[in-house]
């Protein structure tokens, strides 16, 4: 079964239609007794950081002892930031201090986000953002004594960017087949989630690990819509000297692609056929119902990723013409593999995505979904504190956002280790051991989603080896 859906996919995949799909697997699964909640609507949105994003880079420590510090340790990169046009945004001074809620837990040390992040800023003091702090893949809970005596397990290939990207996506190294949110998303779609099953994993940056699922397959999707078959989209009759028989021509072609009034005794042929037409019937719901939506009002910048994330604004605007309660999506933005140069390439990606994400917050509470979509970063590792000149290495834990109005907000959940070296998270030249898994991270956001413990524990197995299961940010907050 494996191999057929794996070769149906790509099948699909090359037809540049956008579903990909069985659903006698999942008319079959709604048999079983699954226990999911999934009354009303509610959706995930995954905002990927592609290249390892600097944690140390982007929550800053503000106390003057630890600043001090600090600086001493990035001698280089704070010379280049002053350096910069308009002089140093990691300048003390220019610092966005945090006032969490849970301020006290870190024994007077302080933090502050820098001026590239203050629409987050503006969030987390209102309540609709929190911060997760030294996040990464884990086995099983680890200490610097531990790593070095390299006995306890520990994610297999680390500080690698495909295995850690797949690690944060699947619970596993590169060549893993299913993801988590595709996982979440067999659950919900066996609870009888979604009557058009072919919405609910949704991406806007191509097919991801973190998407797929055993039964679930990915939707793709682009700021103009679904994509559409080059064969028709460019079709050009007059090359067959028929310029007046366009349409019928056109007509006649999309029929072609869809199969219509073949039958076919192969198996594989009728899977292809049946793609194909659920492909192109999929593809006319969601343009149609995009068409038909009232526009969207808020204002978003002008740029990719703030356009796929509009897209996926749009898509939520039209929920009820989809026919889904649960939806899982998947965005992307790269550049943040910063060896070199990084006052000039973070500044600019963290104001980036920290305005469209903002943008897309506000475009929530336009259309009254702010308290059902919940939107989260990550990025396959943190970076190392000590700097190799004008940039950094790679790393392992680092510091996430979680917005939405159904964010427990202003606190920092897990912990912001000291910006010192040696200490007791520390696996070498200031490179985080996570103190919080994904997968804790990951059913905290299952939890919210309506997935039951034994349903968590059966999409995260590594789960079961954390006393906690739920961090509390969607939820009142721990403290």
């Amino acid at each position: 079964m494996t191999n057929r859906r794996s070769f149906l996919q790509g099948m699909a995949s090359a037809s540049g239609l956008s579903f990909l799909g069985g659903t006698g697997v999942l008319a079959a699964l709604g048999a079983q007794a699954n226990a999911a909640e999934v009354s009303g609507y509610k959706a995930i949105v995954c905002v990927f950081l592609f290249g390892g994003q600097d944690c140390h880079d982007t929550i800053l420590p503000f106390d003057q002892a630890s600043y001090d510090g600090y600086a001493a340790l990035r001698p280089g990169l704070f010379a280049d930031y002053a350096a910069q046009a308009g002089g140093s945004s990691r300048d003390r001074s220019r610092l966005l201090p945090l006032n969490p809620t849970n301020a006290a837990q870190f024994g007077g040390r302080q933090f502050a986000l820098p001026e590239a992040l203050a629409p987050l800023k503006g969030l987390f003091d209102s309540g609709d953002a929190a911060i997760v702090g030294n996040v990464g893949p884990l086995l099983n809970p680890m200490n610097r004594a531990q790593f070095q005596a390299g006995i306890d397990p520990r994610p297999k290939r680390l500080f690698s960017h495909n295995d850690q990207q797949s690690n944060w996506m699947s619970s596993a190294p590169e060549g893993e087949v299913f993801g988590w949110g595709g996982k979440f998303a067999d659950t919900v779609l066996a609870s009888g989630a979604n009557q058009d099953e072919v919405f609910t994993a949704v991406t806007v940056s191509g097919n991801t690990v973190f998407l797929s699922g055993e039964n679930t397959q990915q939707f793709n999707l682009n700021p103009s819509g679904p994509p559409q078959v080059d064969g028709l989209k460019n079709f050009d009759s007059s090359l067959l000297g028929t310029a007046a028989d366009s349409p019928l021509a056109v007509s006649l072609l999309e029929q072609h692609y869809k199969n219509l009034g073949t039958q076919r005794s192969n198996l594989f042929e009728r899977d292809v056929a049946a793609i194909n037409k659920r492909a192109f019937e999929s593809n006319e719901q969601f343009s149609t119902a995009l068409e038909n939506a009232p526009q969207l009002n808020t204002q978003f910048p002008q740029d990719g990723f703030s356009n796929r994330l509009k897209s996926i604004a749009e898509t939520i605007n039209i929920k009820s013409n989809l026919n889904v309660g649960r939806q899982i999506f998947f965005v992307s933005l790269g550049g943040f593999d910063t060896h070199s140069n990084q006052p000039a390439q973070i500044t600019g990606r963290q104001a980036r995505y920290a305005n469209a994400i903002a943008a897309f917050h506000a475009s929530m509470q336009e259309i009254g979904a702010d308290n059902d979509v919940t939107l989260f970063t990550a990025s396959e590792f943190g970076r190392s504190l000590l700097e190799n000149g004008d940039g950094t290495d790679h790393g392992w834990g680092g510091h996430q956002f979680v917005v939405g109005g159904g964010v427990s907000g202003n606190t920092i959940y897990g912990d912001i280790p000291p910006y010192t070296l040696g200490h007791d998270q520390d696996a070498g030249n200031g490179r985080l051991i996570p103190q919080v898994s994904v997968e804790q991270y990951a059913a905290t956001l299952g939890k919210w989603f309506g997935l039951t413990d034994a349903e968590l524990l059966a999409a995260l197995p590594v789960l079961a080896n954390f006393s906690t299961k739920d961090l509390g940010f969607m939820g009142a907050p721990v403290v």
